[in-house]
């Protein structure tokens, strides 16, 4: 007994000091816009890592998440008599709920697991204490840019896995149906503009999470108790992509609680 309790102590202590070195991390970050200077440089560069880089793999899922989501939906809708409102069902599911969420996971596995891994081979390799040495801010230096670049990021990334799904539920309609004609006009009659601000409320609070934690992860790796030096980065890019996607299946579900 004595000894669980202890366990459960430290563990509480660890979770705390955990959550309250990220909240610290998390606003360290985010009021380094207030002062741009030199900043937009690396913003930039890092929307076109986050951004265009991961653009073509959004695509790519977002084509056949779209013809998976148009096969299954006309098959289901066929025993109703109900195949004209696929287009509304793909729409719907893509806009609310898949397309923010497979975008971040995209994103996670492209993205924000090189991220943690790169800054946890700089923390190792002791480039993040060198910096600190010349009296420059690390995390104004390389966390920020980072997590700026995705609030840009990910909404314009689930836009256009949106669009990509839509049209591949499309491709799917046109090869099961004659009917496939009435598939946007479904879609632009049910579809409204709260469907379509939900899904990018979630993908900015998505790129939020996703970036903070992998940045969080990658930057105290030399804080890891269970591994060090390249186990640690390993362990560290692990722990970054997992808690991300965690993390982004429960903000999607208290956020479509919110939102309905």
């Amino acid at each position: 007994m004595p000894n669980f309790l202890s366990r459960l102590g430290a563990g509480t202590v660890f979770l705390v000091e955990h959550l309250g070195r990220y909240a610290l991390f998390c606003l360290h970050a985010l009021l380094q816009p207030l002062r741009p200077q030199r900043l937009w440089g690396k913003i930039v560069a890092q929307v076109a890592f986050i951004g265009a880089g991961s653009l073509g793999i959004v695509a790519l899922v977002a084509l056949f998440t779209g013809m998976v989501l148009g096969l299954q939906g006309y098959y289901t809708l066929i025993k109703f008599s109900a195949e004209g409102a696929l287009g509304t069902v793909v729409a719907l599911s893509l806009v609310r709920e898949l397309g923010p969420v497979l975008t971040a996971i995209m994103v996670v596995a492209r993205a924000g697991s090189s991220t943690a891994a790169e800054l946890g081979i700089m923390r190792i390799s002791e480039q993040i204490d060198a910096l600190e040495t010349m009296d420059i801010d690390p995390v104004r230096h390389l966390v920020t840019p980072r997590l700026v670049a995705a609030l840009a990021a990910f909404p314009l990334l689930t836009a256009v896995f949106d669009v990509v799904g839509i049209f591949g539920g499309y491709l799917a309609a046109h090869l099961l149906s004659s009917r496939a004609g009435i598939y946007f006009s479904k879609i632009q009659s049910t579809l409204v503009l709260s469907d379509i601000s939900g899904g990018f409320i979630k993908a900015v609070v998505f790129g939020f999470l996703v970036m903070s934690v992998c940045c969080y992860c990658g930057f105290h790796t030399h804080l890891r108790r269970d591994s060090a030096g390249a186990r640690g980065v390993s362990a560290s890019t692990t722990s970054a992509v997992v808690q991300s996607c965690v993390y982004v299946l429960m903000a999607d579900y208290a956020i479509t609680s919110f939102l309905m």
